[in-house]
């Protein structure tokens, strides 16, 4: 299994909420609405997730094994940590005008 693109699709400035990311596994297979999220210890990939019946937010779609969750998140964080780097060098540039 390959992570073949990462998109982040919204950022956002303030609050625990930092991005809105879709992944594509093998240029076939497309996962939407996993939420980079900076929690009490660390940021982290959460995969989609629905609120059932008692109000409790179950995962859609989720790694199965440690390892591959650990993989899934290295590679979307990494892609978040480049778009936050890009977009900070585009800022300065822009405020510089």
């Amino acid at each position: 299994m390959n992570i073949s693109d990462v998109r982040i699709r919204k950022t956002f400035s303030t609050g625990n909420l930092k991005a809105i990311v879709s992944i594509t596994i093998d240029n076939c297979l497309a996962v939407h609405d996993i939420k980079i999220v900076q929690g009490n210890d660390r940021i982290f990939a959460a995969m989609p997730s629905r609120k059932d019946e008692n109000g409790v937010f179950r995962d859609i779609v989720h790694p199965i094994d440690a390892e591959t969750r650990a993989e899934f998140d290295r590679i979307i964080l990494s892609a978040y940590d480049r778009h936050v780097a890009l977009e900070k060098i585009y800022n300065d540039m822009n405020a510089e005008d």
